[in-house]
């Protein structure tokens, strides 16, 4: 049988999702923990890999068993053997057409800035801290100019794996409650660092460093060399990713944590 899962972690710990022999990473938590309740070997397949220090609230990951248990048994035994910074919030059995990276239709990631003067103690892990003053509005203007289908070659990273740079931008919103400002960002997929690549420049057009139309011109350059910083992995959050109605898989439909 082919199950399905919604897995939570934080990333500070990880050295991100894939996993690789001799770091410690998601994957290898999650395989190692899965395979002692199925009693054999597992490997997962995720929606979409995260970086280094990229947190997920709902990264979705499929895998292939002759074992049998209930899913409350998959649920309860796999985080049984999970480490703190991971935990699997939902368990569904789909058909084996199912494959949680080609059959997702839209992703969704969040990104965390705390704009104010002072540090946090508490969210350095959690949110970029940028001590200059962010004018959203101006943020949001710039973000306009990169929704829908373009070539996103300037926020691409160069070690990017895509076999082409064109996406479709279906969402870009920015909202902001006390000082703490989200990027939210929608697509069906994105490129490696992209979303950092796009904060990155909106928050030098935030703080008035670029004009607000250098967004576009970024992005008409195609050249990563004209974009600015890419912003720092710890305030990035793999929100959601949605499937298909008949899959009737659960959703996030929010960040708790603050709004």
């Amino acid at each position: 049988m082919r199950i399905a899962l919604g897995v939570e972690y934080a990333g500070t710990a990880f050295c991100g999702w894939q996993y690789q022999p001799h770091a410690r990473t998601v994957q290898d938590e999650l395989q190692k923990a899965v395979s002692k309740v199925a009693n054999h070997e597992i490997e997962v397949f995720a929606a979409g890999r995260t970086d280094t220090g990229v947190h997920a609230l709902n990264q979705v990951v499929h895998f292939d068993t002759p074992s049998i248990r209930e899913l409350r048994g998959w649920l309860l035994g796999i985080n049984a053997n999970l480490p703190k910074d991971v935990a699997v919030t939902w368990v569904r059995q789909v058909d084996d057409e199912f494959n949680a990276r080609f059959t997702a239709i839209k992703r969704s990631y969040r990104y965390l800035i705390l704009n104010r003067l002072s540090r946090s103690a508490v969210h350095h892990q959690r949110m970029w801290w940028h001590h200059h003053p962010l004018d959203i509005g101006r943020m949001q203007a710039a973000a306009t100019q990169l929704v829908g289908r373009h070539d996103f070659s300037a926020f691409r990273a160069s070690e990017c794996q895509a076999k082409s740079p064109v996406k479709t931008l279906d969402k870009i919103e920015i909202s902001k409650q006390h000082d703490c400002i989200a990027v939210d960002v929608e697509a069906r997929s994105f490129l490696h660092h992209m979303v950092r690549n796009l904060v990155g420049v909106m928050a030098a057009i935030g703080d008035g460093s670029k004009p607000v139309e250098w967004a576009g011109e970024v992005l008409r350059s195609a050249d990563r060399s004209r974009g600015g910083i890419t912003a720092p992995p710890e305030g990035l959050y793999l929100v959601d990713v949605r499937y298909p109605e008949q899959y009737s898989l659960p959703t996030v439909s929010g960040f708790p944590v603050l709004w």
